[in-house]
């Protein structure tokens, strides 16, 4: 357990990667995800929190440095730290990633011409949205 900014945080198991070609990449991922998230603050078709708990996922198993900086920013940290402690994602997040989410997930349903993937691809929207939907939302 971390304590950050005076709130407790069960930090995720950290599984040991020792391929520095799968740290590299997975740190790439996270610093892409991080301007994603950034850029998302700003631009509202853009969902924030996924981008930054991805981020944290990819930092927690390739840098602790970086890890650390963003569990403890003073501003993206509030996002990451919400999901981490159980408190959930704000509503707005949840409306962004659910927009986003059935945008993707009905363009590639167009474009696979199979029916038997169309249905797993309603099938993992309709139980992704659930799960969504479902989480607490935080008082930020």
């Amino acid at each position: 357990m971390a304590l950050t900014k005076n709130v407790a945080v069960n930090t995720p198991s950290k599984r040991s990667i020792s391929s520095a070609v799968i740290r590299a990449l997975l740190f790439a991922l996270g610093s892409l995800s991080v301007v994603l998230g950034v850029i998302g603050i700003f631009l509202p078709l853009l969902p924030t929190t996924p981008f930054l708990l991805l981020a944290a996922g990819c930092f927690l198993r390739s840098s602790d440095r970086f890890y650390s900086w963003l569990v403890s920013h003073p501003v993206l940290s509030k996002y990451i730290l919400a999901y981490l402690d159980g408190s959930g994602i704000p509503r707005k997040a949840k409306y962004y990633t659910l927009l986003t989410m059935w945008l993707t997930m009905s363009v590639s349903a167009l474009i696979v011409p199979l029916w038997q993937v169309q249905v797993l691809l309603l099938c993992t929207a309709l139980m992704v949205s659930t799960y969504i939907w479902r989480l607490p939302e935080p008082d930020l």
